[in-house]
This record gives C-alpha cells, structure tokens and sequence, in this order.
C-alpha cells in the first residue's frame, strides 16, 4: 500500500539522509556505541547537511520549512539502518519549537545562526531528581537580582539527553512558589550558557539504551543568568511546555513505529539467511505466522502515525490524539521488536546484532514524554472520564 503522507520533497530527503547515514553513521557508531556518545564534530556535518534548520525561518540561516515531516523522515531513516544519531534529536525536536514560538526577535538573531550550524547545540532540563513526571514539584529555584539584571540560578537536573555536548540549556525553574489553587504557577524558562560559572555537567548516565546519546546529570551553583536569557514570559513556563508536548509526542510515535518496521526488516532477512534442521527458518509456519502478525501491527502503526501527521500540518492534532498515538505506536513496536528478538534465537540476544540494540533502545519509548500510563490518563479525560 503506497504511503501518501509524503511528496516529492520529502522522498528526495530521505534518499539524502539514506546516502548520508550510510557514508557517516554507519561506519563509525560501534565506535560511538562505545564511548557513550556521538563526537561533537558530528553535528557540525549535521549542520552542514541542513539537518539543524529545516525548520528555521530563512532569515536566521534557515530553510523555513513548517512541515514535521522531515523530522519524521530522519527518524525513519535511522532506525532502518539501526543507528542513531547522538543527542541531536533533542536540539531539534524538542528544543526549537520553544525558541521559536517564545524567544524575542533579539534572542533569535543571537541563537538561531549557531543553532543552524552546530556551534551551539542545545538541551532542555526538566526532570529534577526524585520527581519524574511531577514537574510541578521540582526544587531548582533561579531568584531575579536585588539590580534586576540576572537571575541566580540553583538547583539540579537529571535524565538530560544532550546534556554532555550542550553549549545552551532550556532550563525550568522556579522563579515564584507556587499558588495554593495553582501549583504550576511559578515556573519558568532560561537559556542558560554552559559556560557560566557554577554550572556543571555531573555523571553522564549509563543508560539501558540509546548508548550514543550523552544523557548527564547537571548541577548549577549561584549560577547567573541574564534577564536577557529568559525565554517568553516570566512564571509561565508549564503552559509554554504543555504546548509542545502533542509534537514530543507524536515524534515519539514516529520514532517507534520506524523502530518496529525496522524490526520487522531485520528479522526478514535473518530467518531467510539462518538455516536449522536443514532449511531456512523462513521456511517454518511458525516464523511465517509471526512474522505476519508483526507486519500487520506494523502497518496499523503506520496508518497512525501518518494520519497524525496529517492532523498536525493542518494544526489540528490535538493532545488526547497525540497521546493515542504515542500509546499505541510505543505498545505496538515493544510487541514487534520482543516477537522479531525470538525469531533471531540467541542470536538475538547479542549487541552485535541490530535488534539486540533495538530492544533496547525501544524501551525508553513508553517512558519519555509522558509514560503509558499519563498517556491513558489523557485519553480517559478527554473521553469524559
């Protein structure tokens, strides 16, 4: 069934980043694997490909490009070839839609060049330590100046993707406490320089999965940051982030739909190549019969993700259906890459076979973004419930 989500433009995309993953991931990543991340002259030819500014407006050295699409495309493309690319995602997916919809004209000519290119790469600290989805609760206070001319800034953040390699970090923090019928009241964003004194990268966390991200631990101690660095309006900050949670989301959704196709493509050609009791284990009903089922939930994931898609270039994809989306693509592929695992035997079980690495990085799936269950949460209220 020929997919209709994407044109012309995307599809000549999508050869680009195939030709270029081939070329400048696949070689390298079990060396990256390795050290536990991608090396930071990786994403200056991550900027010199255009990766960083599809989405950037023309006038700071981007494409102007409003489309999702290409992201979703980029996803795609790395889970079929079984690699990932360090912690850009982070930069792109989750960092600038909130420069765009919330930093001044000013902030933009001074960020987003380098942004585009890869000298600045950013994160985004949310997640304070013993508080997880409860972001309302985190301690990391950033207290405005008797002068007025900074915020000082104390606290720490944990589970920060992007966190090692970060030149600039979304930081959410208390600016005010919170009210007694609004605890969400109170919170805002700054861009803070990694450069300041009193910031510090911790432990750069060994992770499960996704072992070429650098996900780290961050501190901050009387660190000072400029008024100038707050991002949108001050005590506002949990609205701005509810507002790009349907996009988080349905990249989410894309990525583990991408993962379970891929899943399914590897295991194809393993049982046609692996041979037992004398034929190949494509020949059994069994492998037949899984692998059947595993397509067919690969394909209903797909019919998700791109009607989702859809409902988001036009503006409409709303945060109940992001979360069914999220839900169920997250479900579907940790189904798909378990079946797809035992069709590989013990075989499956070694890293240095694709699907080990997909088991593994799949997982954080039904975790990041909101887990499962605060997705069902979602779901149920918007049904009335």
């Amino acid at each position: 069934m020929r997919r209709t989500v994407y044109n012309e433009d995307h599809e000549a995309f999508r050869e680009t980043i195939r030709a270029f993953i081939e070329a400048e991931v696949v070689p390298r990543h079990e060396e990256w694997v390795a050290a536990g991340q991608a090396p930071r002259d990786f994403y200056y030819k991550l900027g010199e490909l255009g990766i960083f500014g599809i989405e950037v407006p023309e006038e700071y050295g981007g494409a102007g490009e409003e489309s999702f699409k290409f992201q979703a495309i980029l996803s795609e493309e790395t889970a079929r070839a079984g690699v990932s690319l360090g912690g850009s995602g982070v930069h792109v997916a989750l960092c600038l839609p909130y420069l765009k919809a919330y930093a001044t004209e000013e902030q933009k000519k001074r960020w987003l060049p380098d942004f585009v290119s890869g000298r600045a790469m950013f994160a985004i600290a949310m997640t304070a330590p013993g508080t997880g989805s409860d972001l309302a609760g985190m301690k990391t206070t950033a207290k405005l100046s008797a002068d007025g001319t900074h915020y000082v800034l104390n606290g720490a953040k944990t589970f920060i993707t992007g966190g090692v390699h970060a030149d600039r970090v979304i930081v959410c923090a208390r600016t005010a406490p919170p009210k007694e019928d609004d605890r969400r009241f109170g919170i805002s964003l700054l861009v803070v320089d990694t450069k300041s004194e009193g910031y510090a990268v911790g432990r750069k966390l060994d992770k499960l999965g996704l072992k070429t991200s650098d996900t780290a631990e961050l501190s901050f101690t009387d660190v000072k940051v400029p008024v100038a660095d707050l991002l949108g309006e001050e005590n506002k900050g949990f609205a701005y982030l509810g507002q790009n949670l349907p996009q988080e989301r349905l990249g989410i959704a894309v990525g583990a739909y991408a993962q379970a196709a891929a899943a399914v493509r590897f295991a194809q050609q393993y049982v046609q190549d692996r041979t037992v009791f004398g034929k190949p284990v494509a020949a059994f009903q069994n492998t037949k019969f899984e692998l059947a089922a595993c397509k067919a939930e690969v394909d209903a994931a797909e019919a998700v993700c791109d009607r989702a898609l859809e409902a988001h270039g036009k503006g409409e994809l709303t945060a109940a259906e992001a979360a069914s989306a999220k839900l169920f693509c997250t479900e579907v592929a940790s189904r798909v890459i378990d079946r797809c695992l035992q069709l590989h035997g013990g075989y499956g079980y070694m890293n240095e076979y694709p699907i080990a690495r997909l088991y593994a990085d799949n997982r954080v799936n039904r975790i990041y973004g909101g887990t499962s269950e605060v997705m069902k949460m979602i779901i149920a209220k918007s049904m009335g419930l």
